[in-house]
């Protein structure tokens, strides 16, 4: 019984569904899952053999033959997410049925032959990858500020929620707790190494508590640079002075173009490692007290074991919980036909002490879901030993 099914319909030729179909297995396997154990993709009339209960997202490849359109629109019409695509020089309306050009679709995009970006939504729409794309730019303002502001618009524009220091932190905010909460829930961290970088304590510890979070660090290495040793482990980057105009950019829009599909992929790898992490605390935690983990449901979902043999199913979440997540992880397991009251368990740490009484907030009055930290697990869960 497969976790997740992905529809491949329209007019998708032999070369799409395998370029696709590739991307897709590259990008889950972050997630120790495989294409036709963990996630079925079906093409054309095989997405009427769907498993009901997974998580089921489709693609609808436009093009002058408009095929599955009646497969399609009912995917359409019981609230299935439904991706139109078209290639790069397509026109959604003249490839795309009219009951779909509502929804919002996508080029697929020249510089993305592996149609990387495609893979990524239908990622999203599944539940794989969280919704919101968040990235946080490290740099230094007197080597790198044209750069950082050019890939702050350039992402932006891509669909990217950017955290950039001189945009987004308000006026009489506190600056270090906003930064370090906005940190706390990126992706990706996009490191532009200048020779001074390491000169400044603020990015020496942006980078230290990026890889305390386990978040993933893109490095893009300036022209004539050598980079230190203490970023060997981050994806790299190297711009060469033709790449690169004046001495702190911006970046030429081809290397430009290529930094943000490194983004996309690295994304993937990023919240998986953070996964698998919380996922792996928790499991110890709940070990401690003598429960158990029995196994992973549709959406990640966890089902855990207490010592009483009462069960509940805990959700994983990668960032900082918000209202919308509360409610997202109370409709996935519904869903999923789950009747325990569910759980969100999150890692608390560099959390500003206003959101934390935000959650808590939250969680005393939201009775459909529960929320805990992580670190906290096994001391949390031993006190509904005969409640839960």
């Amino acid at each position: 019984m497969s976790t997740y099914e992905i529809g491949l319909l329209g007019d998708v030729t032999d070369a799409d569904r395998d370029t696709i179909v590739a991307a897709i297995t590259k990008l889950i396997a972050d997630f120790d899952l495989e294409v036709g154990r963990d996630v079925m993709i079906r093409v054309g009339s095989s997405f009427d053999e769907r498993e009901g209960h997974a998580a089921t997202a489709a693609a609808y490849f436009g093009g002058a033959v408009q095929a599955d359109q009646e497969l399609t629109r009912r995917a359409f019409a019981s609230s299935l997410p439904v991706i139109p695509t078209v290639p790069a020089a397509g026109d959604f309306g003249a490839m795309v049925p009219a009951f779909l050009q509502g929804a919002n679709g996508l080029r697929r995009r020249a510089d993305d032959p592996e149609m990387l970006e495609l893979a990524v939504a239908l990622l999203e729409c599944i539940g794989l990858l969280r919704r919101q794309r968040r990235v946080f730019v490290s740099y230094r303002r007197v080597e790198s500020r044209n750069a950082a502001v050019q890939l702050h618009d350039l992402l932006s524009g891509r669909g990217f929620d950017v955290f950039l220091d001189t945009h987004d932190i308000r006026p009489g905010e506190p600056f270090q707790d906003v930064l370090w909460h906005r940190l706390c829930d990126s992706d990706v961290m996009v490191m532009l190494d200048t020779p001074t970088y390491f000169e400044s304590k603020w990015t020496r510890q942006e980078l230290g508590r990026a890889r305390a979070k386990e978040i993933h660090v893109l490095r893009v290495v300036w022209p004539d640079h050598s980079p230190t040793n203490h970023t060997d482990f981050a994806e790299t980057i190297y711009l060469d002075r033709a790449e690169l105009s004046g001495g702190d950019g911006p970046i030429v829009d081809g290397i430009a173009d290529q930094i943000v599909l490194a983004i996309e992929s690295l994304r993937s790898r990023s919240i998986a490692a953070r996964y698998m992490s919380i996922t792996g605390k928790l499991r110890a935690e709940v070990e401690k007290i003598g429960g158990t983990v029995e196994g992973v449901g549709a959406h990640r979902a966890i089902s855990l074991r207490l010592p009483d043999s009462s069960k509940l199913w805990a959700y994983p979440i990668v960032g900082i919980p918000t209202a919308d997540l509360f409610n997202d992880v109370a409709e996935k397991a519904q869903k999923a036909d789950q009747r325990e009251r569910p759980i969100l368990v999150y890692d608390h740490i560099g959390i500003r002490d206003q959101w934390v009484a935000h959650l808590k907030w939250l969680d005393q009055n939201i009775s459909t879901v529960r929320a805990i930290r992580v670190a906290e697990a096994a001391w949390t869960l031993a006190a509904w030993e005969g409640q839960a």
